[in-house]
């Protein structure tokens, strides 16, 4: 069903992992005949330069950035400051309410559904004021959705007396009866504190999430299906879409700074044999130590394994030379058999390539999924947000993970690491078995007639007999 050209207005958060599987279902959607209006603030809006270049029906609403207390002048996403700024961020971007309100009132055709971040939850209640629909959508998996439901209804707490970073919380009611310690719990959560104004706000905004038209998830049945089927009683109507893995329509470069050019990693990697490459990549947000630098440096140099290590530099709230600083001779010692790329790394290109063989992950959802397709192993290193849910998902539910080391400040053991390296590119045929299955079915999952195919037909579907009423 073609939904005749409907107006969607779409809200991503800016922060990479947000953004980019948004703007990819942006294009999917888009693809499918819907009028798509993307809202930005301006410095975010080189980001939708590759989208806007392949899909030039799709419009653009670029409002100011709010100005905001913690948030240094010029800052307007998450990837130039610490790790720790998710909450200001949040609410931050409530300051554009009344802007988008007094948009949407003076637009000629205005949209007829908002399809927004899950860090955006204020946008139902703009919705609701609109009288339309609003539609979340998930950066995460399906398990973490459902456990992010869980904790902002019921807000847990550890005993009274007790600041026990391993403390249980346990979640009962979502499949597997998963329990997990508190300093793996969600920090936006951990840090709530009743009564101030931006935890009141940000548990508002979570909680809208749950009253919300629909949700869309980037994930697919074959990983998540238990979970999807979990939310949708949690929500009470079969509204929810599991429309992943989401990745690029066309050419999957996203651009950005780096220390080296693409076609000279495509024939490093070419002159390497199949499956013999690590590569290592904390995501957009995660800057390590330089203690930890000096672990992990140490490690990949005694494991004798050929490696990629993209590494991301100090930023806002960072103290300069002692974050994300190379160990000096690292790279002379290692010439030849490793490359460190400072800055950027076309990601997809890397994990799709013959010659790597595992990837040591933050486990970020998006990393996750491009490790899944290209049917990549993972080395887990969980730092933060959902990287822990999603570590424990690939390592005890689908088998296609190992432990190498977990917590934003913990310094790895480099001799244990190195064994692991070694090990993931020298053994563990059975985990690369089941990441080849996983792959296939993720594959399958967004083939036509597949599971995450339907869905997004039913998702379009959906909106557009929204129009027709």
């Amino acid at each position: 069903m073609k939904p005749n050209g409907s107006h969607i207005l779409v809200f991503p958060y800016p922060a990479q992992g947000h953004m980019i599987p948004l703007l990819d279902l942006s294009h999917l959607l888009a693809l499918q005949g819907l009028s798509i209006t993307i809202l930005v603030t301006p410095k975010n809006l080189p980001l939708l330069q590759p989208l806007l270049s392949t899909c030039p029906s799709i419009q653009t609403l670029v409002l100011p950035f709010p100005n905001y207390p913690s948030i240094p002048p010029g800052v307007e996403n998450a990837k130039d400051m610490p790790g720790n700024s998710f909450s200001s961020m949040m609410h931050a971007l409530g300051e554009l309410y009344n802007p988008l309100h007094q948009w949407f009132e003076a637009h000629p055709s205005p949209p007829i559904a908002i399809l927004s971040d899950f860090f955006l939850g204020w946008t139902h209640h703009l919705a609701l004021q609109l009288g339309i629909p609003r539609v979340v959508f998930s950066p995460s998996g399906a398990l973490m959705l459902c456990l992010i439901h869980r904790l902002w209804r019921d807000k847990p707490k550890r005993d009274a007396d007790s600041d026990d970073p391993n403390f249980p919380i346990s979640f009962p009611e979502i499949p597997n009866s998963p329990i997990y310690p508190w300093y793996q719990i969600s920090s936006v959560f951990r840090s709530y504190k009743e009564g101030d104004p931006v935890s009141e706000f940000i548990k508002e905004g979570m909680r809208a999430n749950v009253a919300s038209w629909g949700t869309v998830v980037n994930t697919f049945g074959e990983l998540e299906g238990m979970y999807v089927d979990h939310m949708k009683k949690v929500m009470g109507h079969p509204r929810v879409w599991a429309v992943g893995p989401l990745v690029p329509v066309g050419p999957s470069d996203r651009g950005g700074s780096s220390s080296i050019e693409s076609d000279e990693l495509l024939s490093w990697l070419d002159e390497s044999k199949e499956g013999s490459v690590v590569y290592v990549c904390f995501g957009s947000l995660a800057v390590l130590n330089n203690r930890q630098m000096d672990a992990l440096a140490e490690g990949l140099e005694r494991s004798g394994a050929r490696f990629l290590w993209c590494v991301k530099g100090a930023t806002v709230g960072h103290v300069e030379g002692e974050y994300g600083v190379v160990p000096a001779g690292f790279e002379e010692r290692v010439e030849g058999r490793g490359l460190v790329i400072k800055g950027w790394a076309p990601q997809v290109m890397i994990l799709s390539h013959r010659s790597v063989g595992a990837f040591l992950t933050h486990c970020g959802w998006n990393s996750v999924l491009e490790a899944i397709l290209a049917g990549v192993p993972m080395l887990t290193w969980p730092m933060g947000a959902d990287q822990f849910v999603d570590a424990r998902l690939l390592i005890e539910d689908m088998g296609v993970g190992v432990s190498v080391c977990e917590g934003a400040d913990t310094v790895p053991d480099s001799a244990e690491l190195a064994r692991i390296v070694a090990n993931s590119v020298g053994g563990s045929e059975s985990m690369r078995i089941r990441a080849r299955e996983l792959k296939e079915a993720a594959l399958s999952a967004v083939k036509e007639g597949g599971s995450s195919w339907k869905d997004l037909g039913g998702l379009v579907e959906e909106l557009g007999a929204l129009e027709a009423k």
